[in-house]
């Protein structure tokens, strides 16, 4: 074989033999490619390989001292097949597939076995910590405007998947159900501090403490109720395969529950495609089942000496499904003029696929929500404890977690409008009306600073209404006019909306087309040499 293709590739490069694709040419191309596919035992003989996780892959190559917990895809018959053939523990079950403890000669083996698609390390996620109501618009949307009724939420259920929900007043036991997907000794409790903070900043019905004025610490959406599917142990990790248990869950008893958005404030670094990365295909059954799944982007955005960090968007947030959201810095001030993308918020692109995220930014730093006394947070920070007692206590907590979180209750609002919106377009109507926010450019701060009123009049009359300046906080806002999706999302007819929105790696925006490595970075636009 190896002298024939010597020939073959001598005789195209000898003088006088054709320069470019011709009559002449194409014939021993032909024969090269007859050669190649049927030569060789050698080449038929190659081996399988499984696709695997990056880290999964450097523990291998560094040797796998003891064990390690790999996630397997596929029915649970599956997985089952799998530990009897090489005598394998089952760690754990989940709806779509299972986790095996294996050490790392059986790794070996199992990479090689033709059933074996891919293999994933069952990964230590982590929550990602943190509002002013006011400066998404979110107080006019309760009191109705021009552009709504009121709205707060009321029959939209969101699933919390994080660290718990402890008791407090201000939830008004509005937790519908309590799942713990952990050791269950928890029972769905709080004993990390994270999970109470974000279901406050998404659904508490406040009435503050102390000198406090009512309302002053209500989530975006007080009308909805809480599913609370806990995932993340009293340290604040968790196991991936736990979050996809619990985004199973949620998708099979999405009925039962009226659960039209997960919220999931937690991730660990990208090792994969997000097409392999089994949270990420969690996320895009959710989405698929008619779900909206919010994202925090993470909190990697530069490193300690203060350098931005490009790439570090966080998994399940790499996920094109997701509405994965960035950290706003609000500086304690109402207004909007003053807002800047947090430092430490992830920007894009992500890793292995390279998409544009976050998809935009809400307000994330220092914000105060709901405190569970007695949790890991509360007692190792005590300094960030606002003010209130017992269950009526109250702290203070920064990050793209947070951010989320108002993304999370502000899709309820848009939900409870139009209870007919699919994912793609919740997306879509939350991008199209945000702020852009130049100084930090499209993988800083994705299509902008969200606008809840101008939303509402996206999801109400399509893409096709007029984005008008609204009013927010004294000051007139400007809807960006930008949306992105990737290639597939399904947007019904009305919902095409010509050059406002991105497609796969496509930027259309305006009349500029850019493609390939176009990055928007602050008032530059780079495109080959073109500025």
């Amino acid at each position: 074989m190896t002298s024939s293709i010597r020939y073959l590739f001598s005789w195209l490069s000898r003088p006088g033999s054709p320069t470019r694709p011709s009559v002449t040419r194409w014939p021993a191309l032909a024969v090269l490619f007859v050669v190649l596919a049927g030569s060789a035992p050698a080449l038929q003989a190659q081996e399988h390989r499984a696709r695997l996780s990056q880290d999964l892959a450097q523990q291998l190559d560094e040797g796998v001292n003891g064990t390690v917990d790999v996630i397997v895809q596929g029915t649970q018959q599956h997985v089952q097949r799998l530990a009897r053939r090489y005598n394998l523990k089952v760690k754990r079950l989940i709806r779509s597939g299972g986790v095996l403890e294996i050490t790392g000669g059986q790794l070996d083996a199992l990479i090689r076995d033709p059933d074996v698609a891919h293999l994933s390390s069952d990964a230590v996620v982590h929550s990602t910590m943190a509002l002013t109501t006011q400066s998404i618009g979110a107080d006019q949307a309760w009191a109705g405007s021009e552009a709504s009724a009121s709205v707060v939420g009321t029959g939209i259920g969101v699933a919390v998947i994080d660290s718990g929900i402890g008791t407090h007043s201000d939830l008004r036991k509005r937790v519908v159900a309590d799942v713990d997907f952990t050791d269950g000794s928890g029972r769905g409790q709080d004993l990390f501090g994270h999970g109470t903070h974000v279901a406050g900043i998404i659904a508490a019905l406040s009435t503050g403490s102390g000198a406090q004025a009512t309302d002053v610490y209500t989530g975006v959406a007080p009308g909805v109720h809480l599913i609370n599917l806990r995932v993340l142990g009293a340290n604040g990790a968790g196991r991936a395969s736990s979050v996809i248990d619990a985004i199973d869950w949620a998708i099979a008893y999405r009925e039962a529950y009226a659960i039209r958005v997960i919220n999931l404030s937690l991730g660990h670094a990208v090792t994969e495609s997000y097409k392999d990365d089994p949270i990420a295909q969690a996320v895009e059954r959710a989405v698929a089942a008619g779900i909206v799944v919010v994202a925090s982007a993470g909190n990697h955005g530069e490193t300690e000496d203060g350098t931005p960090i490009f790439g570090g968007i966080v998994s399940p947030g790499h996920t094109p499904g997701a509405i994965t959201v960035g950290a706003l810095d609000t500086f304690g001030t109402v207004p909007r003029s003053d807002d800047a993308v947090a430092a430490y918020s992830s920007r894009g692109p992500t890793a292995f696929d390279e998409l544009i995220k976050p998809d935009l930014v809400a307000p994330g730093h220092k914000i105060v929500s709901l405190e569970a006394v007695n949790s890991y947070l509360s007692q190792t920070y005590p300094d960030r404890h606002i003010e209130g007692q017992g269950n009526q206590s109250y702290f203070q907590l920064s990050g793209t977690s947070m951010s989320a979180a108002v993304v999370s209750g502000a899709a309820a609002l848009l939900l409870e409008a139009n209870s007919a919106l699919t994912p793609a377009q919740v997306k879509v109507a939350l991008q199209l009306t945000s702020s852009f926010l130049p100084e930090a450019g499209l993988f800083g701060g994705g299509a902008g600073s969200l606008n809840v009123i101008s939303a509402l009049r996206v999801a109400l009359n399509g893409p096709e209404a007029e984005l008008v300046q609204t009013w927010i906080a004294g000051e007139l806002t400007e809807p960006g006019g930008l949306a992105f999706l990737s290639q597939g999302s399904q947007l019904p007819d009305g919902w095409m909306i010509g050059n406002a929105i991105l497609w796969g790696n496509a930027i259309l925006w305006g009349n500029a087309i850019l493609w390939g490595n176009a990055i928007l970075w602050g008032n530059a636009i780079l495109w080959g040499n073109a500025i």
